[in-house]
């Protein structure tokens, strides 16, 4: 059985959502342990407050369209986030790994949000798309900072691990 456009459009919709879930998540993890890079936990809270209000323009979308979002997608998204903060806090470059691990989730966003805006134009969601559009010019803004900072919070936590008795990993 083949599926209609809507349909692709619906579920990728509530795929969006739980992701905003996770990347909440994460963002949350990562920002609350990060002690010595204080430029990357200030963005990292600044984008966890765009990462909440793009859950509410999704769920914007959502209504528009009667969709119900998937509770089992977002405590899925959830949990697959906890996992991966739980297992960074064991590796002594815990930093380095969030920020290299931040930079490809976000470019993962981007890519969805880039196939969210062409399914909503083919189902004709204007509405959609201009939301769509806000959302991974967010996304973009904050893979672009994430990649120019990353051989900055590599520097510093190179230095901080070749002092003695500087803990640097966060």
């Amino acid at each position: 059985m083949s599926s209609t456009y809507e349909e692709n459009y619906h579920d990728w919709l509530r795929d969006a959502h739980a992701m905003e879930k996770q990347a909440e998540t994460m963002l949350e993890k990562m920002s609350e342990r990060l002690e010595h890079y204080p430029d990357l936990k200030a963005r990292l809270a600044q984008h966890l407050e765009e990462t909440k209000q793009q859950q509410a323009m999704l769920e914007q979308i959502l209504d528009n369209h009667n969709i119900s979002h998937s509770s089992m997608k977002d405590v899925m998204g959830k949990m697959s986030a906890m996992g991966q903060a739980m297992g960074g806090m064991f590796t002594p470059d815990e930093v380095v790994k969030g920020a290299i691990s931040s930079y490809v989730f976000e470019q993962f966003e981007i890519a969805n949000y880039t196939a969210l805006i062409g399914a909503a134009k083919m189902v004709g969601d204007n509405e959609g798309m201009r939301i769509l559009e806000q959302i991974r010019d967010q996304e973009i803004a904050m893979a672009e900072w994430a990649y120019t900072h990353l051989p900055n919070v590599t520097e510093q936590f190179l230095m901080r691990s070749a002092e003695p008795n500087t803990e640097a990993k966060k």
